[in-house]
């Protein structure tokens, strides 16, 4: 097989990937596990997140047997604002731990209580980074993302994770408007999704409001 059959492949790959991880994200699949197979629920946050892990390996495996001539470089000066982009990003994610549960994320916390709901949220919560983007964590991922050199198989798999965090942070935004109403939607008129705009964001006291009066459907 020659390069670009290899290419789709791991294009394939990715997309495989995706669309696993969005079923098993659908509160549609949650809700349905919940009523049928109810023991499994407090587990679920846990096996979800280690099989998001596990999947992960064949197109990171893939994308590094591919690893060809470089498309594009960064150097000189680029090359420095680059890798300060990178130990920006990575910061961020350090510093955004401290605002998210870690428990809760992991899905500890929902086994511990035996939790039988689909919702793992239960209040909106809106850090000091949510103020200005909507998923944080999505963009210091791209971030990281698209400050690479970049050969082909970089490239193929750089566009298939953007267009995935776009799409996902629609669907997940689709689960956010389930759990917490028009509270959400204001949200989401106010901040922008994955790229922050000087001009549209919250100020504190404008977070707390939002996150004060947010609506929870306990049944979710």
């Amino acid at each position: 097989m020659n390069q670009n059959t290899y290419l789709i492949l791991l294009a394939l790959l990715w997309l495989g990937y995706f669309l696993i991880h969005s079923t098993l994200a659908s509160l549609t699949l949650k809700q349905w596990l919940a009523s049928r197979f109810p023991r499994i629920t407090p587990w679920y946050r846990i096996l979800f997140n280690l099989l998001a892990t596990v999947l992960l390996i064949p197109p990171l495996i893939m994308a590094w047997m591919l690893r060809s001539e470089p498309l594009w470089m960064w150097q000189g000066i680029w090359s420095l604002l680059a890798y300060a982009l990178m130990l920006l990003a990575c910061l961020g994610f350090v510093w955004s731990l401290r605002f998210y549960d870690g428990q809760e994320f992991l899905g500890f916390s929902q086994l511990a209580r035996r939790q039988q709901m689909v919702a793992d949220q239960e209040q909106l919560h809106i850090s000091p980074m949510h103020r200005y983007v909507r998923h944080p964590w999505y963009s210091l991922g791209l971030l990281l993302v698209w400050t690479q050199d970049m050969d082909p198989a970089r490239l193929v798999s750089a566009i298939s994770i953007t267009l995935y965090l776009w799409l996902g942070s629609r669907l997940e935004e689709q689960k956010l408007v389930v759990f917490h109403g028009e509270t959400y939607r204001q949200y989401r008129q106010k901040v922008p999704g994955l790229i922050p705009r000087p001009w549209r964001y919250l100020s504190e006291s404008e977070a707390h409001e939002l996150q004060n009066r947010s609506p929870i459907k306990k049944g979710a």
